[in-house]
């Protein structure tokens, strides 16, 4: 939509409320709102003031004045408030060189986008990220200097196939055994179909919907792919859609990475593939279909993904889910059809326009800009070196001996792992401009600061049942 389009799609919905959203560095929407008063043509180029010294991971307060220049591509109205609102997203400017903010996860993903088209390698890149999350009915926890726990429940649960109900029914998906039954077991039907139905509303091309493999809640909606910059903006509508549609039936939704011990954890796999002149560049005569190019790109990712982690695999609580040996592929190598590999080609068509490649590691606590933007980077410095991917591993590796394994590379076994992989391996971001080395420099020490070091200064509540009696 014009900047003229959007005001006229304000007046037919009877708008009296406009939502000024944007990304925090971290991977969060933040919002203020205006009356429709403030809706003029000239807001799209001059855009509004605000202060940004409380964003997390942004400007100090010596130098906090910053602008948001609404997107009237990206206008939609909302469908969660009582009174109509216009959603609008933003991108960030300082007030006074009228640069894009360098910090603004958003204007990151455009560069990338222009990177790429800078290079003449492709016009377009397309990701297809598969979010998972679970919907509980209770979420409690606490830390404090002398007690800390947690505690989550749904009545999906199989802890609770004992649980007096009054009555209990039953149907609860035992532990790895939630993909995918139809209800009564799947009890969530028609909570993830009216996520589905709104994220259609706002514009989203969605696929399909089903439980997935934990018992508790565990899902999956999955959004058809689009280019990156639009596929980020989509991520964002999701996690929003999912989150409120969930409190609308009293229940909590969450896409951290491993909320529960013993079962499958939450993962995002991101389908990628670079095209040109409305030409696939990723189909060919290679292993699987895969082109010379589409192989580099391969390599790219795996030489390049412990790096990549910092931004795909970004909390702590990620290194719970991408263990050895269980449900996330840590062992870096490529296959067809094979999930147990970190790079996946997906083997379900023959025809070109769908060949691409999956990574199967990140997962949905990440900021898709910066996740799907050092994909990006990371897949063209392979094109750009001709990275040679190596040899396809079609075997189960979670079957293979410690022999075999140890000739197989792995991720990271910590966020601080993965921070120090990009500490010593940035180079390929810093191409273009798209990731500064302030930024890289930012994600590391607030990573650091708030997360790693907070998570290593506190025990830890099984550390009592094992060393209490010391």
């Amino acid at each position: 939509m014009t900047p003229k389009e959007v005001v006229d799609l304000a007046k037919k919905n009877k708008t009296k409320i406009v939502d000024i959203k944007f990304m925090d560095l971290l991977g969060t929407w933040q919002h203020f709102s205006v009356p429709t008063s403030e809706l003029e043509e000239s807001l799209f180029e001059e855009g509004l003031g605000f202060d940004g010294s409380s964003i997390r991971g942004w400007q100090a307060i010596n130098a906090s004045d910053m602008l948001v220049i609404p997107d009237p591509t990206t206008a939609v109205m909302d469908p969660f408030m009582n009174v109509p609102t216009l959603s609008v997203l933003c991108n960030i400017v300082d007030p006074i060189t009228k640069e894009k903010y360098s910090r603004d996860p958003r204007n990151v993903a455009q560069k990338a986008e222009a990177y790429l088209k800078s290079t003449g390698i492709g016009d377009t890149a397309f990701f297809g990220p598969e979010p998972e999350f679970f919907i509980f009915d209770d979420v409690r926890y606490q830390n404090d200097s002398n007690q800390c726990f947690y505690a989550v429940d749904s009545e999906e649960g199989t802890w609770n196939s004992g649980r007096d109900e009054e009555p209990n029914l039953g149907h609860k998906p035992r532990h790895k055994e939630g993909y995918f039954p139809v209800s009564p077991s799947d009890s969530l039907q028609d909570i993830r179909t009216e996520m589905l139905l709104l994220m259609e509303q706002v514009g989203i091309a969605m696929e399909c919907h089903h439980h997935e493999v934990a018992t508790a809640g565990q899902c999956e909606i999955d959004m058809r792919f689009a280019p990156l910059v639009q596929c980020a903006d989509n991520l964002m509508w999701y996690k929003y859609i999912v989150k409120n549609v969930a409190k609308r039936y009293g229940k909590t939704a969450t896409f951290m990475p491993k909320p529960l011990f013993n079962d499958n954890g939450t993962g995002m796999h991101v389908h990628q593939s670079i095209w040109k002149d409305g030409n696939p560049l990723f189909a060919g005569n290679g292993y699987a279909g895969f082109s010379e190019m589409g192989l580099n790109y391969i390599g790219g990712i795996l030489k390049h993904a412990s790096a990549i982690c910092a931004f795909a695999a970004p909390t702590t609580n990620s290194y719970k889910r991408l263990v050895p040996g269980f449900e996330a592929p840590v062992n870096l190598a490529y296959s067809s059809r094979n999930r147990s590999a970190a790079i996946r080609i997906p083997m379900y068509s023959p025809s070109p326009k769908a060949k691409r490649m999956e990574a199967r590691f990140p997962d949905p606590s990440s900021n898709g800009y910066l996740a799907f933007a050092v994909m990006l980077m990371a897949g063209l410095d392979g094109i750009e070196n001709k990275i040679d991917p190596g040899e396809p591993l079609d075997k189960n590796i979670y079957a293979l001996g410690p022999e075999e394994l140890a000739n197989i590379p792995t991720l990271p076994t910590s966020l601080e792992g993965a921070l120090g992989a990009l500490e010593s391996d940035h180079d390929f971001l810093l191409k273009g401009d798209v990731f500064t080395q302030d930024l890289i420099d930012t994600w590391i020490e607030y990573k650091r600061e708030n997360e790693v070091d907070q998570l290593r200064l506190r025990p830890h509540p099984y550390e009592m049942h094992m060393y209490y009696d010391v």
